[in-house]
Parts: structure tokens; sequence; C-alpha cells
């Protein structure tokens, strides 16, 4: 069967056909109802995605105590990604939640300035780092203090964290580094108060020239 054009048929002597009125009828507009629907289910939808991601990948905390400041304030929330020590290695400067040594059931918020193999020890509170004095751009000189300790070596598999208030932390200092098995993750982002909110990777460092249901509480502690 061969299926003539327009052009071919007028070569051929055939007149085309004449059509009569279209009986189409104009495309119905969907009733505005489905649309309410059909984005009702984008954001039901939307918030689930994220609520999996926050229950599952983060950690809601909130910070007690002011051994942080001026980084992280007393009743500060912050979210703490639980899994990003599984795909790389704690660095000297994370913010980190763990475990109190001495108290398992409680948890501190701190940042690591040792690591493994390190050797650390403070002159008028100055960190000697492997035998090097260390600038700690995130220390604030108001917050500092004037001990002195010396040297130790940390373990295998342990940290040394310090709060960034070096005059009222309790930290490595007085009860010594923190297994890597108590690190809960790092401290990632801050959702409130509002005016704070933002990204916390390199706080306070990269910043020095300018800021489930139940939330468990992080003890920053005296």
């Amino acid at each position: 069967m061969k299926i003539l054009d327009s052009n071919h048929q007028h070569q051929q002597g055939f007149e085309p056909l004449q059509t009569g009125p279209s009986f189409a009828q104009e495309p119905k507009s969907r009733p505005s109802w489905l649309d309410l629907k059909t984005w009702t289910r984008d954001i039901t939808v939307s918030i689930v995605i994220a609520m999996v991601v926050i229950v599952f990948l983060y950690q809601p905390v909130k910070v007690e105590g002011t051994s942080m400041m001026p980084w992280l304030e007393d009743q500060e929330r912050v979210f703490v990604n639980k899994f990003i020590y599984d795909f790389g290695s704690i660095q000297r400067g994370d913010v980190v939640v763990f475990q109190f040594p001495l108290e398992p059931q409680k948890y501190y918020i701190k940042r690591v300035v040792g690591l493994p193999g390190d050797q650390i020890a403070f002159m008028n509170g100055r960190l000697i780092l492997n035998g090097e004095l260390t600038t700690e751009p995130y220390l604030r000189p108001e917050y500092g203090d004037v001990s002195s300790y010396e040297a130790i070596e940390i373990p295998t598999d342990h940290f040394y964290v310090l709060g960034d208030r070096r005059s009222t932390s309790s930290d490595s200092r007085n009860w010594g580094t923190v297994d890597r098995s108590f690190i809960i993750g790092q401290a990632v982002f801050s959702y409130w108060p509002f005016a704070r909110i933002g990204s916390l990777a390199h706080f306070g460092i990269e910043d020095t020239e300018s800021s489930s249901g139940h939330i468990p509480a992080v003890e920053v502690t005296e």
C-alpha cells in the first residue's frame, strides 16, 4: 500500500480531500486539586527522605556548657556526622563528639589537637606538638590559660582533645586521651539558634579572621 502525500496527489490529477469542521475537543486542564495532591506528595516524600538521612547519618546533639566558646555556645544545637570517619581519618582541628572515658554514658564535645604517636606538652598555656611550638588559630586570648604540662606520647588509637576555652575546659589535660572506639563522629552543622545556623567544617580555623525524638545533651564541662 502506498500513502501519497499532497504534492503527489496534485501531480496525479487528484484534488485534495476537503475536510469538514473539526470535532476535536480542546484538552481539558487538570483539576487544581490534582496539582495540589501532586505537590503535597512531593513535599511529603522530600521530608521523609530528609528524615531518613538525618536519623541514619546524623545525630542531633545539644551543647551544655561553655568550654568550646566562642565557637560553640551553651544550649547550641548541632548535627554530628556519625559515619564520616568510616571513610576518612580523624584530623587535628576536628571538633568531635565522644563518650567521656570516665563515664561512658555521658557525651562530650572537644577539638582534636593530637593524633596517635604525637608528643604533646604545654608551656605557659602554649601547645608544644612533637617538640615544636604550635599556633592554634581557633583560640582567643581572653579564653587562654598559662598552665604547663610535661610531654606525653599519645597511645595507638587514642586522641588528645581540648576545649577552645582553655581556662575552664576539662579535657585531655585532666583525664587523658580518648580511645578511637569512644568517638561518635564530627560536629558538622549548627542548626539552632537561627542566628548561628551554618556549616562547622573547619570552624574556628578558617573563620578566625571574622564565626528521632529525644536530643541528647553533650556536656561541655567547665
